[in-house]
């Protein structure tokens, strides 16, 4: 099985790289609206229930990495604070929180959502959003918040570090050319040559 740099797959940090950071000591804070605000450690995160998922990450910038994308449900995260029926949105915050984004509640409880910890087996570095990073394989890559250290439901919209840049809110996928890294980076019609 081969890592994300294996692929020649980027590193990008819009707010700059965090460095070096501490998995063992890494939380996550949800809040909003639910009934049971909680702050999760990351001992906490790894004895939730996991699955692995098939899928993408495509970037606005026009690559697409596929593998097998190990994590955990969003449904496990609101079971968990026993979110509000109100949650309209989840807003995920990265560390530093300077890089934030805004995900639509029905697209967070998709199959393929996660807070993604691995790549084909392998832990997620800094460099791809480690040590946890939610995934949004429906939506370009902006959405898929790296390193998250804060959860949101709410029912208010709030555009994000690019939204807020000129990205579009829904981050919908459109017709394209991309290359696939899997495939030598050879460029390829989106999306209809990819599995999404």
């Amino acid at each position: 099985m081969k890592y994300l740099t294996d692929y020649g797959t980027p590193i990008f940090w819009a707010e700059g790289h965090p460095g070096i950071l501490n998995k063992e000591n890494w939380e996550i804070e949800v809040t909003g609206l639910v009934e049971k605000p909680t702050i999760l450690s990351w001992s906490q995160l790894m004895n939730l229930p996991s699955k692995t998922v098939k899928t993408r990450l495509t970037s606005v910038t026009r690559w697409s990495i596929e593998g097998d994308w190990t994590g955990i449900s969003i449904s496990e995260i609101a079971k968990i604070v026993n979110m509000k029926k109100e949650a309209k949105f989840l807003r995920a915050i990265s560390y530093r929180n300077i890089y934030d984004t805004t995900i639509d509640i029905n697209i967070a409880f998709k199959e393929r959502t996660i807070l993604a910890y691995k790549f084909n087996g392998f832990d997620l570095t800094e460099d791809y959003g480690g040590p946890i990073r939610l995934l949004v394989p429906y939506l370009w890559g902006y959405k898929s918040a790296k390193s998250i250290v804060k959860i949101e439901f709410t029912d208010i919209y709030k555009s994000g570090y690019w939204e807020k840049r000129g990205y579009t809110d829904h981050a919908s996928f459109e017709k394209t050319l991309v290359r696939d890294l899997n495939d030598n980076g050879r460029l390829k019609p989106f999306p209809d040559e990819f599995n999404i």
